[in-house]
């Protein structure tokens, strides 16, 4: 990409309101760019000077708390070596949304998948990988980021009742759209470009296979991403996309292709499990009792929807099990903080006791 000027910024979402965030780093010298390409090593930044490949400043890797590292999305202020085609990262714009999840390692990282973006695309594929219960752990990330979650179900040509399938995830998707598109036959696109205006950003999420790439192609117009075929015997796919990648749509927004996400661990995701379990909380809140436990106390209306069919086991036996992640989270999120509390005092009892020596030892 060889063009410049401020009016490039402004096709990637550079708006007033991020002027006046970014005026403090103006004064510092530094000029804004907005992350194009997350990778492991270095990042791709788009700024008034073209792309640059960008690195962190020592400071800000040493800085960057758990979940602060630049994102794809994220608006940065840099300083920029446009002969070099390079660029140092300084500081991270605060972010207005974020699509966060808890990885799936040992010490269940956080990890922001997406920054600043306006639309959520929930993708699943109309074939053996649709999955409601899935579904709801990706919904509610998806509202809890702040952005419009929208339910996309692809693959609609290689379904026998597409229809049918679709009305099953509508009645659990909190009231956003449901879409149903075939990359293959082009059924759905128009509608699914109407969902992104100029100048926004969405980010597509979903599990290995599912067909992003491919949909990220077609709203393209063009071969960006690479794709790979399911397989026949268990309809699933490997991942095709290797980095995070913010590119413009030829209407004027963007799309944010990931790579394929097998598990989305919840953080602080409370506001968005309410809104996917919205029936189950009008339930809970129809007991007899507000602590009720729903177990065997009487006038448990959620145990009497059990009964009688109006709410499905599986619907509830998913919200416990959600629930009861968010609260395990808290929790090692309250000792972590607890932790770090212990660790800083400590630090600062040393330094008190290393100052007292040296005054001490003035003395003497």
């Amino acid at each position: 990409m060889n063009e410049t000027g401020p009016h490039l910024i402004e096709r990637y979402g550079w708006s007033d309101a991020w002027r006046a965030a970014f005026a403090p780093h103006a004064h510092a010298g530094h000029i804004p760019g907005r992350i194009v390409v997350q990778q492991r090593e270095y990042n791709l930044v788009i700024t008034e000077s073209g792309v640059l490949n960008a690195r962190l400043s020592g400071r800000l890797r040493h800085e960057a708390a758990e979940g602060g590292h630049p994102a794809a999305g994220d608006w940065v202020a840099v300083a920029a070596k446009p002969a070099e085609g390079t660029a140092t990262i300084h500081a991270v714009l605060p972010r207005r949304t974020a699509f966060i999840r808890r990885a799936a390692d040992s010490v269940r990282t956080l990890q922001v998948i997406a920054a600043n973006i306006d639309i959520v695309f929930v993708v699943t594929s109309l074939n053996a990988d649709l999955n409601p219960r899935r579904m709801e752990r990706f919904l509610a990330a998806a509202w809890q980021s702040g952005a419009r979650p929208v339910v996309v179900l692809t693959k609609a040509d290689l379904a026998d009742q597409p229809g049918g399938r679709a009305a099953e995830v509508a009645a659990l998707a909190a009231g956003c759209p449901v879409v149903i598109v075939s990359a293959r036959d082009g059924q759905g696109l128009d509608d699914l470009r109407a969902h992104i205006a100029p100048g926004e950003t969405c980010v597509l999420i979903g599990s290995s296979g599912v067909g992003k790439s491919t949909l990220v192609n077609t709203l393209l117009g063009e071969a960006r991403m690479a794709t790979q075929d399911i397989r026949e015997d268990d309809a699933k796919g490997r991942h095709t996309t290797s980095h995070r990648q913010l590119v413009l749509l030829p209407g004027g927004g963007m799309i944010l292709d990931t790579p394929g996400i097998r598990e989305v661990g919840l953080v602080d995701a409370e506001e968005g499990l309410v809104t996917v379990f919205e029936d189950v909380e009008q339930l809970a809140a129809q007991c007899r009792f507000n602590d009720c436990g729903h177990t065997n106390e009487p006038g448990c209306a959620v145990r009497g929807a059990l009964g009688d069919g109006t709410l499905d086991p599986d619907r509830w036996a998913a919200f416990q099990k959600l629930r009861d992640e968010l609260a395990a989270a808290a929790q090692v999120k309250d000792r972590a903080t607890q932790d770090a509390d212990r660790i800083r005092a400590a630090k600062q009892q040393r330094s008190y006791r290393k100052a007292k020596t040296k005054l001490r030892g003035g003395d003497s």
